[in-house]
């Protein structure tokens, strides 16, 4: 077999994808149609998990370059009255600033230059995949390079992360749920000459004859989004000498220079069909969303996350079955975070003038009764390889007798067993312990609530004593994507929790990932 993984299609999501097995020791071909980056802005954000996927792939401060931390987001009406203003966590769950703002070709540079340093990995821009073959063993990729040379070759799995209309997803011919959300809107890129007093960094303009999203999408960079009318068209909105009046109240040609406009329509549709024997897809090929919550790229990142140490323990020789968690873990994920967007979206971009109003009545009394919007929380993974819980392994300051710095630097992000103090590991046997070494696990402890013994980790921060407290648990199984497995209530549980865990893998040898 030539690779354990052949990705199709080179955007962030392939792009992690690729990292994230490479990181494993697993061989991967990544299968590109255009013959360089991509090179333009399109997402214009990710959060605080997506940069703990980066802190595990080692990138993280180099992406700094090309993000801004974003303090907050801010709705106003057509008078420019505040209906809204929200105020991102710093740090969020994960131990980063819950929202960054960037310039995506530099994130894509980083990645793909990360990509271009792992042993094992191959990147081949300028080929079009046009046929899949499966077989028991694999599957044949065969597609043409821009110079019309034929290209054939041999992976374990195939994964598409090749878009909305890519090869992948036709292959696996699933069902597309459309989910109702159909707009029209005018995506205007600019990059600044200097510093423009006022210019709003994050701002939702709710005006009902003309919804604008004003967003800082990284450093020297800026965007202006319009909902259109029903009869504009793309040639009628893209030309520069009609973009520059919409945004001549915020920026003129000596502030910045348009380097991109672009005529997009905000879907919203769910493919009802993420995998078929060894092919599975990821990202926009799986899932489309409205940008109202600036998910998308985060969720393709996601999936990545979740179906990379999969795919490494099977080819490690666990049972194929683990796939099949996938998609139920992953689809009710996408759906919540795409029927949010597309809530917000509607409020944001109400056309009706009389319901525009009395949406910015509720939303000004609540203002003015000091009722803060609720933080918006992602609901927990179930299904699939969940015992209990479900939801991420938060991220704080941890010590160690060597160091000081974030739990995943310090601990690892291979499977982790991590427990309130040493008493919560009592019950376990020396078997149980083995075997879950077996598994590449860790097992660390604290030393929360004892007096005697110490610990090989210290809770530096405070934060893991308030994560026990409120879960109410004396230890944790945690994946490697960092969503906890499960959790022990008392100690006596814990040996059980082990076994449901070993139990769901199957018997098996593995390494780490």
């Amino acid at each position: 077999m030539d690779y354990d993984v052949a990705i199709v299609g080179y955007g962030p999501t392939g792009m992690v994808l690729a990292a994230l097995l490479g990181q494993a020791g697993r061989r991967v071909v990544v299968l590109e149609r255009y013959a360089g980056l991509y090179n333009l802005p399109r997402a214009a954000a990710f959060d605080d998990e997506t940069m703990r996927t980066f802190q595990k792939l080692g990138i993280a401060e180099k992406l700094l370059a090309g993000t801004n931390i974003q303090s907050g987001y801010v709705w106003v009406n057509g008078q420019d009255e505040v209906l809204l203003d929200i105020e991102y966590d710093n740090p969020g769950p994960c131990g980063w600033p819950a929202q960054y703002m960037m310039y995506q070709p530099h994130l894509e540079d980083v990645l793909d230059q990360h990509v271009r340093g792992i042993e094992g990995v191959e990147v081949r821009h300028g080929v079009t995949v046009t046929g899949l073959a499966e077989t028991d063993e694999g599957v044949t990729l065969t597609g043409q390079s821009i110079a019309g040379d034929t290209v054939s070759l041999n992976a374990r799995y195939v994964v598409g992360c090749d878009g909305g209309n890519g090869f992948v997803r036709g292959y696996l011919n699933g069902q597309l749920d459309d989910l109702g959300f159909f707009e029209n809107w005018l995506v205007c890129d600019f990059q600044m000459k200097r510093n423009v007093p006022g210019l709003p960094s994050f701002r939702q303009i709710c005006r009902p004859e003309q919804p604008v999203s004003i967003v800082n999408i990284g450093p020297s960079h800026h965007r202006f989004s319009f909902r259109l009318e029903e009869g504009d068209t793309r040639e009628s909105v893209t030309a520069p000498e009609r973009v520059w009046p919409r945004v001549a109240d915020y920026l003129t040609q000596d502030d910045a220079d348009l380097i991109r406009v672009a005529n997009y329509t905000f879907r919203s549709c769910i493919v009802d069909l993420w995998r078929k024997g060894r092919v599975m897809l990821a990202g926009d090929a799986a899932h489309q969303m409205p940008p109202f919550l600036a998910q998308g790229m985060v969720s393709g990142i996601r999936d990545a996350r979740n179906l990379a140490w999969k795919l490494a323990m099977v080819l490690d020789g666990a049972s194929g079955a683990l796939l099949d968690s996938y998609q139920p873990e992953r689809e009710p994920h996408v759906r919540f975070i795409t029927g949010k967007a597309i809530e917000l979206g509607r409020v944001q971009t109400m056309r009706d003038p009389v319901e525009a109003r009395a949406r910015d009545a509720r939303m000004i009394a609540a203002r003015n009764a000091n009722q803060k919007p609720d933080k918006l929380v992602y609901p927990p993974l179930s299904g699939g390889l969940i015992a209990n819980h479900g939801a991420l392994m938060p991220q704080g300051l941890v010590s160690t007798t060597a160091g000081t710095g974030l739990f995943d630097d310090i601990v690892g992000t291979g499977w982790l067993l991590v427990a309130r103090n040493s008493a919560a590991l009592a019950a376990l046997s020396a078997a149980d312990v083995e075997n879950f070494a077996g598994l590449g696990g860790t097992t660390v402890h604290f030393a929360l609530d004892e007096m005697v013994g110490g610990a090989p980790v210290f809770d530096t921060n405070g934060l893991y004593r308030r994560w026990f407290d409120k879960t109410g648990a004396v230890a944790a199984l945690v994946r490697p994507d960092s969503h906890v497995y499960g959790l022990a209530e008392t100690p006596q549980a814990l040996p059980a929790l082990l076994q449901d865990l070993f139990a769901a893998l199957g018997a098996h040898e593995t390494v780490a990932v």
